[in-house]
């Protein structure tokens, strides 16, 4: 990946990350969701940070009254941003306005961990996941959501959307399951068995629309096959902490990325016998949020 040699570092005195996301609009800009005291008190930070000849810079910085925990560009707008927090609410942010949010939703009852919009054309939705153990479905457009998903038997803490199938997501659990939803039907289409310990997050495969991984407390990352779940297409094992997330490529079809409470990023292409491609530990501390640029081959 060639990650080691152009690294570049940015430092947001008494907060600490737990999201990143590249913008699917400007090569080298990125949106940082952090939080105080681990998240556990104090207020949130959205930082959006951007690449010049100086190395990486913040652009804009917008504060919360609670932790933030994640956050997604909008597909329809290269400057808007929503964000989750601690108090169970999600924020629209706008980057060409100095104040916000432009708009609050409060409907989780507890921390909202995840929310990410959709990448199929003619859609406009976004999911969130809550450890409330429901996830929901809205509209940004409309004040409320749409619909909520229950099924879960733990604390959600990853929805991610099908970037091949429109209307269908994932969902990781503290309940050691990913299930897939469709947001046509109430209910779960499908409850995979993923792991023996708490899920932390998924991704689905850009390049194939049955394959998702999922990164555990277990230290190990999976693969799933839809059209067939009994056993894991791939197991990769090499962490030495819970995985806290994991992020397939934009460009390989079987190279992904995960990052963990070991501190470390780490690279793998599971289709090969020896499928670990590289270790990085420039970080720390925990290491919480991971992201791969659409934009430029290599970039994380």
């Amino acid at each position: 990946m060639g990650t080691a040699a152009g690294a570049g570092a940015l430092r947001l005195p008494g907060l600490h990350g737990y999201a990143v996301e590249f913008s699917p609009y400007c090569p080298g800009r990125v949106a940082c969701a952090a939080a105080q005291y681990y998240g556990m008190a104090g207020c949130g930070t959205l930082a959006v940070l951007g690449q010049n000849e100086a190395g990486i810079v913040l652009l804009r910085s917008f504060d919360w009254n609670d932790g933030l925990f994640d956050v997604t560009w909008s597909e329809n707008n290269e400057n808007v941003l929503i964000t989750c927090s601690g108090d169970g609410s999600l924020q629209i942010w706008d980057m060409a306005k100095t104040k916000g949010p432009l708009q609050v939703y409060k409907e989780h009852t507890l921390e909202a961990y995840s929310v990410d919009w959709s990448q199929t054309r003619g859609e406009q939705l976004v999911v969130s996941g809550s450890w409330d153990q429901t996830a929901k479905l809205w509209d940004p457009a409309v004040g409320k959501s749409l619909c909520t998903f229950k099924g879960h038997e733990g604390v959600i803490y990853s929805t991610i959307w099908s970037p091949h199938i429109p209307g269908c997501f994932a969902s990781a659990s503290g309940d050691q399951t990913l299930r897939i939803w469709d947001v046509k039907t109430p209910g779960v289409k499908l409850v995979i068995p993923a792991h023996q310990a708490e899920v932390l997050s998924c991704d689905w495969c850009k390049y194939d629309e049955n394959l998702l991984v999922t990164g555990a407390v277990d230290c190990s990352l999976k693969g799933w096959d839809l059209r067939n779940i009994r056993q894991p297409v791939f197991v990769l094992l090499g962490h030495t902490y819970a995985i806290r997330r994991v992020k397939f490529s934009p460009f390989h079809a079987t190279i992904l990325a995960s990052c963990s409470y070991d501190f470390t990023v780490r690279f793998w292409d599971f289709s090969k016998p020896n499928p670990l491609l590289e270790t990085v530990e420039h970080h720390t501390e925990f290491t919480c949020g991971l992201d791969l640029s659409l934009h430029n081959r290599g970039q994380v």
